[in-house]
């Protein structure tokens, strides 16, 4: 039995039918909530002082670390990623 394989456009959001600016700022809170995880893990913090890093209650540090993204806005996330000393830049595509 052969599967069909659909190729990718490169933003999974895309993919699933969002459109292209809606999937544009779903994959940006994506990539931030990665990075902002990557962050805990690599200053070794307890969601306890990630959330003193953030300035957050610790519940919201657990729904990032449990990558519920339906309760970030892009505007929060970049919040946090600054108050986390991340500089958060956008670039212009190719």
């Amino acid at each position: 039995m052969t599967k069909a394989v659909t190729r990718s456009s490169g933003n999974v959001f895309v993919d699933l039918g969002y459109s292209p600016d809606e999937a544009a700022i779903l994959q940006m809170r994506a990539d931030l909530m990665a990075d902002l995880r990557k962050v805990i893990k690599a200053r070794r913090l307890t969601q306890a002082k990630a959330a003193e890093l953030f300035g957050v209650r610790q519940s919201r540090v657990s729904d990032l670390i449990r990558g519920k993204w339906e309760r970030f806005s892009l505007e929060m996330l970049i919040t946090l990623a600054t108050r986390a000393g991340m500089r958060v830049t956008l670039q212009k595509a190719a």
